[in-house]
């Protein structure tokens, strides 16, 4: 008897450590996805645009990549911690990312603003005052993220959730720029559709590891694809094109 219970516990001490290996690398490859889309879709406009364009950017796009590629060095980073179990340096770390996460939100709302002003819009999408519900709907979404995800810091299981979920949020600025001729003609249901293929991946991630899906997924998963169609529905409002030009029109 006393055999078969030390083998059950080695058994059960197996699973558990092959569990938690698998979730890390299930995490861990989730950031580098994101960092390698992200990469993709800004390349030609940004991270390589010596080789594609001439002349420099303005001061506000270098400062909205600088930030926002920090974020994304920052989440791998912070998943590479918690897979290497060094959770202490993990947590320090979590303080300069919501500071990071405050100015993101700052920053990208004013970047928004200032592009919807110049019309700097993808192709196939619609008026940059009806657009500009877009842009300002991943700030507002991945806020609300990441501010749960903050709230939730105790619970390991829906703060990573949370946190990798902002970072999905913001996605289709990237999808949008990728090369694809099918996302120049499809316009927003692509760039939108393929930044929530990155959901689908996290819910069948749950119903592998979990059997069923996670809270945190199903509710952060359905705020981020509820809010694609009514960002338009909203932009098309007579109070919003009269908010969005009063907002513009600070613009110089």
């Amino acid at each position: 008897m006393d055999t078969l219970t030390v083998e059950g516990r080695r058994a059960a001490a197996g699973a558990a450590r092959g569990a938690r290996r698998r979730e890390r690398l299930f995490y861990t490859g989730m950031a580098v996805a994101a960092v390698a889309t992200v990469f993709a879709g800004f390349a030609r406009t940004y991270y390589l645009r010596p080789y594609f364009a001439a002349g420099s950017l303005g001061a506000l796009l270098h400062l909205h990549g600088v930030v926002f590629t920090s974020w994304l060095a920052l989440l791998l980073a912070q998943t590479l911690l918690v897979a290497a179990n060094r959770t202490r340096l993990h947590r320090r770390l979590g303080v300069a990312g919501g500071v990071l996460a405050a100015l993101m939100v700052v920053v990208g709302c004013v970047t928004a603003v200032v592009r919807a002003k110049i019309i700097g819009v993808p192709p196939g999408a619609p008026d940059p005052l009806v657009f500009l519900t877009v842009p300002l709907g991943d700030m507002l979404v991945f806020a609300i993220l990441v501010g749960a995800g903050f709230y939730h810091r105790r619970r390991p299981d829906v703060h990573k959730r949370l946190m990798l979920l902002a970072t999905i949020a913001i996605l289709p600025a990237a999808t949008a720029r990728l090369p694809f001729a099918f996302i120049q003609q499809a316009g927003p249901l692509a760039f939108f559709g393929l930044a929530d293929l990155f959901i689908v991946i996290c819910l069948v991630y749950d119903l592998v590891s979990r059997r069923r899906p996670h809270r945190a997924t199903v509710w952060g998963g359905l705020l981020i694809v509820v809010s694609h169609p009514l960002r338009f529905v909203v932009g098309s409002t007579r109070a919003w094109l009269w908010f969005a030009t009063w907002l513009t029109s600070w613009v110089d």
